[in-house]
């Protein structure tokens, strides 16, 4: 057969397949006799987690998701105007950053973790109130401008974060402080200084504390220890690792873990809704086993 035969022979059969396989194809068809259009499958869209780097955060900070992580043990977070973080917009000085804590509205709090996005050690401080209001203030060392957050952990397993953006020229965790300088820690590691305020000053600030009233309370307490980083040359991490605070009953009132982020001979405040009766202890111990316990009378 010569070839152009055999091609239109062959275009003619494959003509032929295709009208047949047209005609026998039927369109699904409804109970009620109704023609079905046929809809095309695609792909389910990227949920927006998916697409978002940043978790929702609202400081766009990459780093937030290895923290949530790696600190909040990778449970569900929402940020939530409800936890306060106040801070300086700038810090002058690095070694020493005020920030106060505050949550308000929140019920059935087991714990605040402090953590610093672009510090070399993020984790600073865990905070459990347990007969203490929400509420903490306290000073930290800032390598760099950063957000500075407060994680707070409800009894359901949530995280409410809330944050601020704390500015600096930087340097604050790689500097040995002026105890570590002059070698006077050694005279004055774990020493307690503390007063008790009858009134809460938390019940007049711009962010008040629930709870606090006129028979609210306000403990301020300092311990000296040189808290060092690990990130000086030739000194090793050495920082205070517990406190708590028991009354004359030795109940336990509050729980606090500090790490290398807070400042040398740190000083806190925490809030009481109600005035504290009798005696006051603080113990505690650092990562080197020396033992704090002093007494409030």
């Amino acid at each position: 057969m010569p070839s152009a035969q055999l091609k239109s022979t062959c275009r003619a059969t494959l003509s032929c397949i295709a009208a047949v396989l047209l005609c026998s194809w039927t369109a699904p068809v409804s109970a009620a006799g109704d023609v079905k259009p046929v809809r095309k499958t695609s792909k389910p869209a990227p949920s927006a987690a998916a697409e978002d780097p940043y978790e929702g955060d609202p400081f766009k900070s990459l780093p937030w998701g290895d923290m949530r992580r790696e600190y909040l043990g990778g449970e569900r977070a929402v940020f939530d105007e409800r936890v306060t973080v106040r801070g300086p917009a700038f810090a002058e000085d690095p070694m020493n950053v005020p920030v106060t804590v505050s949550v308000v509205g929140l019920k059935d709090i087991e714990r605040i973790v402090v953590l610093v996005d672009r510090n070399p050690i993020r984790r600073v401080l865990e905070y459990q109130p347990m007969t203490a209001l929400p509420a903490v203030s306290f000073r930290f060392k800032l390598e760099q401008a950063s957000p500075v957050r407060a994680a707070v952990r409800t009894r359901d397993g949530l995280w409410h974060v809330g944050g601020t953006w704390v500015d600096s020229a930087g340097g604050g965790c790689t500097v040995s402080g002026a105890t570590r300088k002059d070698g006077s820690w050694t005279q004055t590691l774990g020493q307690v200084s503390a007063r008790l305020f009858e009134s809460s000053p938390a019940t007049t600030e711009a962010s008040p504390v629930p709870g606090g009233g006129a028979g609210a309370a306000r403990l301020r307490l300092r311990v000296m220890h040189p808290m060092d980083t690990g990130l000086v040359g030739g000194i090793p991490a050495f920082y205070i690792s517990r406190l708590s605070v028991r009354d004359a009953a030795d109940r336990e009132l509050l729980r606090l873990s500090t790490y290398e982020p807070v400042s040398e001979n740190p000083v806190f405040s925490f809030d009481f809704p109600d005035r504290l009766a009798g005696g006051l202890r603080i113990v505690g111990t650092d990562n080197n086993g020396n033992r704090i316990d002093a007494r409030l009378e």
